[in-house]
């Protein structure tokens, strides 16, 4: 068979086409998968509600946010509720409801919730305190513990304890970051626009955030991030 030097040419480009196909199905079946997920969530939650209380919930939200809710480091990470202000996750609940966040899994978990229950779940969440799962890159934790601790004076970017506390622990609707899962923190703080804020009309407290996320440069994001992941 004589040698044609269109498919020589062509080959590496037919592959990197069937390797980005590849991406796409994989990325396609996890997002179907975690809608799935969400859509079981949902309905567990309507059962919990009236059939076995805050331990049935408890349980459900364990499903995804892990059996101690200390996250999961998954192709979507999930956030660790263990630990966190009641006042920051009554909010929050509050918000992915009235489409201050968008999140489609998190609004079919929400608006079956009832205002008793949303406090109970907080005030159980707010007990839990397990290792942190860690995960950040170790060579950045000094470096995110200068920017957490001192902010970054030449870009006016003011100390993250300053809000959050010097343990990270938070206050009230300020939330907690400590032991919070790298991945989650560097999505949440790289696209803060597309994650908070969604209705204009009715700013929240992460408007406090705004102007902080969009000043670090993303090695910051990465550097804070790989601090917190590991902090208790």
């Amino acid at each position: 068979m004589d040698f044609d030097p269109r498919h020589a040419a062509t080959s590496p480009r037919r592959k990197a086409r069937g390797r980005r196909m590849a991406r796409s199905v994989i990325k396609a079946l996890a997002l179907q998968t975690a809608i799935l997920a969400g859509i079981a969530a949902a309905a567990r939650a309507e059962n919990a509600d009236s059939h076995g209380g805050v331990a049935a919930k408890l349980s459900y939200c364990k499903d995804c946010h892990g059996p101690a809710a200390q996250g999961y480091r998954g192709y979507f990470p999930i956030p660790r509720l263990a630990g966190q202000q009641p006042e920051y996750l009554k909010n929050q609940l509050r918000a992915f409801v009235e489409h201050r966040r968008t999140n489609n899994i998190m609004f079919n978990v929400a608006h079956t919730l009832s205002p008793s229950m949303i406090s109970a779940l907080a005030a159980n969440f707010r007990e839990l305190n397990p290792k942190p799962l860690g995960g950040g890159p170790k060579p950045l934790v000094a470096a995110g513990r200068r920017i957490f601790e001192d902010g970054v004076p030449d870009a006016n970017i003011a100390a993250c304890a300053a809000c959050h506390g010097p343990d990270a622990t938070g206050s009230g609707e300020i939330p907690r970051l400590a032991g919070q899962l790298y991945p989650y923190i560097v999505g949440q703080l790289t696209n803060w626009s597309n994650e908070r804020g969604q209705k204009p009309t009715e700013p929240d407290t992460s408007a406090i955030m705004s102007p902080v996320a969009h000043s670090l440069n993303g090695q910051q994001v990465e550097a804070v991030a790989a601090f917190l992941s590991y902090l208790q």
